[in-house]
C-alpha cells in the first residue's frame, strides 16, 4: 500500500521538480519517502532510489559533518534536503 503522497515522491524519483521537494517532514513521510526509495531500488531504478532519498531532511549533525569531510559540493552537486540543517545553523551555514 502507498503513503498518500506517493505519487508526488515518484514525481521527484523520476527527477521532476516538485515545488516543496526541500521542505522539513513528519516521521512519517521520512519513512514513507524511504519506503518508496526501496521500493525503487529492488526494481531496479538506483538513480530513482537515490535522487527520493536525498529528498529526505539530512540530520544537522551528519550535515555538519559532511560539510567537514566531504566539502561544499557535495551538497551543492547532490540536491540533498538540507532544510533541518538550515533551521539550525542558519539559511547561510554552507557559506561560513
Amino acid at each position: 500500500m502507498f503513503h498518500k503522497a506517493h505519487y508526488r515522491y515518484t514525481i521527484l524519483a523520476r527527477g521532476g521538480n516538485m515545488p516543496q521537494a526541500h521542505k522539513t517532514m513528519t516521521i512519517d513521510e521520512k519513512l514513507a519517502v524511504s519506503n518508496e526509495a526501496c521500493l525503487l531500488w529492488k526494481a531496479g531504478d538506483e538513480e530513482g532510489s537515490s535522487r527520493l532519498t536525498r529528498t529526505i531532511p539530512m540530520p544537522p549533525w551528519l550535515a555538519k559533518i559532511m560539510k567537514e569531510k566531504v566539502g561544499v559540493e557535495f551538497f551543492r552537486d547532490g540536491n540533498w534536503n538540507l532544510s533541518e540543517a538550515e533551521a539550525e545553523f542558519g539559511s547561510d551555514w554552507l557559506s561560513k
